[in-house]
């Protein structure tokens, strides 16, 4: 496997329960799956401290691109209006949109909205500010 965090993580979250790299031993091998049927995870040591040391990336399997569409979409803006920010047609910011929505499964804008809110992706001013 790759030693690459993003993919480790990626891989538990899909409900993995070990994580051996590709010139693992074969003995580790072994003892990675010992592990995984006692209901542990195993994570090679490594790639265990690189892991915790990584910073997480976008939530729920967000692109970065999609999190500026949806922190965007949370302030308010209009397609047009970020397609201008970003540089990007309508039809792509649309495209964006389409994508955030089916890997949150939320439907209307103001679920995107709270769901940006809940996870700090936005930070609203306090009132009166």
């Amino acid at each position: 496997m790759q030693e690459d965090p993003a993919f480790a993580r990626q891989a538990l979250r899909a409900g993995a329960t070990g994580y051996v790299l590709k010139e693992a031993a074969d003995d580790e091998l072994v003892h990675a799956v010992r592990v995984a049927t006692e209901g542990q995870t195993y994570l090679h040591p490594r790639l265990g401290a690189a892991l915790a040391a990584a910073p997480e990336g976008p939530p729920d399997d967000l692109t970065n691109r999609e999190v500026d569409v949806l922190r965007l979409i949370a302030l308010g803006h209009t397609n047009t209006d970020i397609g201008e920010q970003l540089h990007v047609s309508v039809r792509t910011v649309e495209t964006h949109r389409a994508h955030i929505q089916q890997k949150l499964r939320l439907s209307a804008r103001a679920e995107l909205v709270r769901y940006a809110l809940e996870r700090g992706l936005v930070n609203v001013p306090p009132s009166g500010a």
